[in-house]
């Protein structure tokens, strides 16, 4: 729910830039925080300094820590979204759409036109967010995830 401070003075939209080594310890918090089997800082790494991935970040200001964050692999002329966390806090204020826009217009401009993605099946929040930016469901991993849950597999053309 928005606050009245919040109604009257809305806060800035997010910087979206590329996710940097510097981002790696907040990514890992940020990903802890969000997910129950959360990556490291080594995996981070991993995947920061990988010439296929392509990693951006929001943040509320210059120089300020990541409070949300996307992560693909690429192989134009498809990609594939690795994860996707938004400080819990923050969440259902445009961040993700924003992240997720900003995200695919620059793959777009590498040349890749789809993107795929899995998402948890009882996640309504995320799929709600991925149906609106244009994704549609292409196909099911059933009990992928801990605790049986399906994994959607989710496909945008662009």
């Amino acid at each position: 729910m928005i606050g009245l401070f919040e109604r009257f003075f809305p806060p800035r939209p997010p910087l979206l830039r590329d996710a940097v080594a510097a981002d790696v310890p907040h990514l890992a918090a940020l990903h802890a925080r969000a997910f129950a089997r959360g990556w490291g800082t080594d995996e981070f790494e991993r995947l920061l300094s990988d010439r296929a991935v392509r990693g951006h970040a929001a943040t509320p200001g210059p120089r300020r820590p990541p409070i949300g964050f996307i992560l693909s692999h690429v192989v134009p002329p498809e990609a594939e979204v690795l994860t996707v966390a938004v400080v819990t806090d923050r969440r259902r204020r445009g961040i993700g759409r924003a992240l997720v826009s900003h995200h695919l217009a620059r793959l777009a401009a590498e040349g890749v036109s789809t993107s795929f993605l899995e998402v948890e099946e009882g996640n309504l929040a995320a799929r709600t967010l991925y149906e609106r930016l244009g994704y549609r469901e292409v196909g099911r991993r059933r009990g992928y995830y801990a605790g049986g849950a399906d994994a959607l597999l989710l496909r945008r053309d662009f």
